[in-house]
Order: structure tokens, then sequence, then C-alpha cells
């Protein structure tokens, strides 16, 4: 029988001691990594009994734990006791190095590491680092491409179940959180907080290597990997690699030639959602983007900029091989092809082969005869816009 306060089993491996034999045979396993305690539903192993009782909450969905202030219910004691700390604000755990209060010593813990920078736990596949354990098995799912959680209601899958909560409202239609600056609702509330930052043109997060600053983590999180050159996500049909997943998913889909995005006005799909979007706006004719200096409306953002240059006179991108300056990296890009007379789009009806490809979209337009573009006052079709916009000259001269 031990005295109060009294730690008499010490660890040989660390400084720890305890009260009590079996807390400090829990805490060797610690340091040998024995999980003795295996799930009958699932691979899972643990390092307590509790911890495996938990556990099987999750396969069954038992969550005796209700709490008397909401409806909330949880498989765990310990998950109640901070969920209601939601309700009382109570946060009895402080930051010694700032102000922050936390209502858990495992978020204090987690919080500090803000300040330490520490990232214990390690990618086995590639150099990521995480501050929590948790953290790192989502990351392992973007190796592995495993998505656990499915959604009932389509064919959606994702690697988290906070993401297929976030995916069910996309069919309910469910909107928590609203703007108080305009008509817009989001199904979360740390949505609605960026939302809001387009209104204020708030970007709290800085890159510490150029000027540039960002409303989310995460996009400075992507912006830092184009100063490092990091590109982890490698395409199996080719040499090319991303910095970002999503970037490697869309670029995927130029081997696959899958376009999943229709438009319902006309018979053009597209690869990314956001292409969709832009081309739905070539035909409703809305153009949100408005130029500050003249009467001149885009469809993008970065149309926009690039015309702001032709007022400003600005021509940041540079050819290496003739000093040539254009307003945007595709002009450049293009630029280029002059000189080495790369022609990559090919005309599958005959020889012909185009450095654009607008411009083989409109040559396939001479063994198809189509002319998308008619003339209100006459009959005519145009394979062109402009050409069609010369004609209407006719008419009004």
């Amino acid at each position: 029988m031990t005295h109060i306060d009294e730690k008499p089993f010490k660890c040989d491996l660390c400084d720890s001691v305890f009260s009590r034999k079996i807390t400090l045979q829990r805490h060797m396993r610690t340091h040998t990594g024995d999980k003795p305690f295996k799930c009958d539903l699932c691979d899972a192993a643990f390092s307590q009994k509790s911890s495996l009782k938990y556990h099987v909450r999750t396969h069954t969905g038992e969550k005796p734990f209700k709490c008397d202030l909401c409806d909330a219910a949880f498989s765990g004691k310990g998950a109640l006791k901070y969920h209601t700390m939601t309700h009382t604000g109570e946060k009895p755990f402080k930051c010694d190095i700032c102000e922050a209060a936390l209502s858990s010593k495992i978020a204090l813990e987690r919080h500090v590491m803000t300040h330490t920078g520490e990232k214990p736990f390690h990618c086995d596949m590639c150099d990521a680092a995480f501050s929590q354990k948790g953290k790192i098995k989502y990351h392992m799912m973007t190796h592995t491409g495993e998505k656990p959680f499915k959604c009932d209601l389509c064919e959606g899958a994702f690697s988290t179940k906070r993401g297929l909560k976030y995916h069910v409202m996309n069919h309910t239609g469910e909107t928590s959180a609203k703007c108080d600056l305009c008509d817009a609702a989001f199904s979360r509330k740390s949505a609605l907080k960026h939302h809001v930052m387009t209104h204020t043109g708030e970007k709290p997060f800085k890159c510490d290597m150029c000027d540039a600053a960002f409303s989310r983590k995460s996009a400075l999180k992507y912006h830092v990997l184009h100063h490092t050159g990091t590109k982890i996500f490698k395409c199996d049909m080719c040499d090319v690699a991303f910095s970002r997943k999503l970037s490697l998913e869309r670029h995927v889909m130029t081997h696959t030639g899958e376009k999943p995005f229709k438009c319902d006005l006309c018979d053009a799909a597209f690869s990314q959602k956001t292409a969709l979007k832009y081309h739905v706006m070539t035909h409703t004719g809305e153009k949100p983007f408005k130029c500050g200096l003249c009467d001149a409306a885009f469809i993008t953002n970065s149309n926009l900029k690039g015309h702001i240059m032709t007022h400003t006179g600005e021509k940041p991108f540079k050819c290496d091989l003739c000093g040539t300056a254009l307003t945007t990296k595709s002009a450049l890009e293009r630029h280029v092809m002059t000189h080495t007379g790369e022609k990559p789009f090919h005309c599958d009806v005959c020889d012909a082969a185009f450095s654009q490809k607008s411009s083989l979209k409109y040559h396939v337009m001479i063994h198809t005869g189509e002319k998308p573009f008619k003339c209100d006052l006459c009959d005519t079709g145009f394979s062109r816009k402009h050409y069609l916009e010369r004609h209407v000259m006719n008419h009004t001269r």
C-alpha cells in the first residue's frame, strides 16, 4: 500500500515515476511500442485496454456519455468533459509563452508546438512532419489514396470523417454559418471566416521569402513550395511532379481525357470545375472583374490583372532568347515557341500543327464547317468572334 504522493515505481528509460506498478507497466509500452490489445473488427491495436474499448465504439456507434446542455453524445467520458467546457467557457490550461487559454491539456501541448515549431511526427514516404499524430495519419492517405469514409448519397469518398460530414451538407443544402456582409452561407465556420476575408481584404499569413500574403495558411504552405522547389506529388504516366495533390489530379486528366464537369447550356465539358464556371460566363455574359481605369470588364481576375498592365505598361515576363517583355506568363510561353518552332497542338484531320490550343480549335472549324458566331442582322455565321465584329460594321456603315 502506498501513501499519497509517494511514487516508488521508476521508469528505467526516462525520468517518469509512478505510484502504482500497473501504471508503470502501461507507461513502458510507450517505449517498447507494445500494443497487446487487438480490435476484432479491424487491424487496429492499442497499448491500453481502455483505448481499445473506446475504439470499438467507433465501429458500433455507441456514445453512452450524453451532454446535459445539448444533444451531443460521446464515446468517452473525457470527450464529454471537454465538450462541456464549450458551454461553460472554462479554459483551465494556460500557455506560459502567450496569453492563450485552452480547455484541455492535450490542446495546450499542441498549442505550445506552434511556438516551438516542434513537429515530432515524421512521414516515412516524404519529408513532411507534423505536430499531431492524427495529422500524419491523414497525410499518409495522400500517399496510399485511402478514403475510408463513403457517402451514402453519391460515390464520394473521403480520408476524414469531417470531410464526409461537410460533403453531405452539399446534398442536404444545410448551411449553419451565414455572412453578415452578403447573402453567402456556408456549412463550415472556417469557410465563412475565409469568405469574410474576401470582403475585408485581410491576409494574415505572410511569406518569409517574399512580400506575398494569403488569407489561408494552406495557401501560404503551397506558395512556399514554389520557393523551395519541393514537388512531392509525382505523375505515374510521365515525369511531371507537383507541389499540390489537386494539381496532380488535374494533370492526370490530361492523360485520361476525363472531363467530368459538363455545361448545361451546351455540349462543352471540362476537367476542372473552375474552367466550367468561367465557361458558363461566356453564355450569361457575366464579367465580374471590372477595371478601375476604364470600362473594361473580365471573366477572370487574372485577365483583369493582364489588362491593367496595358495601362501601367508593366511587362514583368522577359524572354531569355531575345529580351522581349510580355505582360503574362502564358504570353511568354507562346512567344518562346516562335523561337523554338514548337507546335504541340496537332490536327487529327490533316497534318497542320499549332503553337496554341485556341489556334487548333479554330482550324478544326475549317474541317467541320462550324460557325458558332451568328449575325443578328442577317443569317451569316463566322468561326471567330472578331470576324463577326468586322462583318457587323458593314451593316452599320
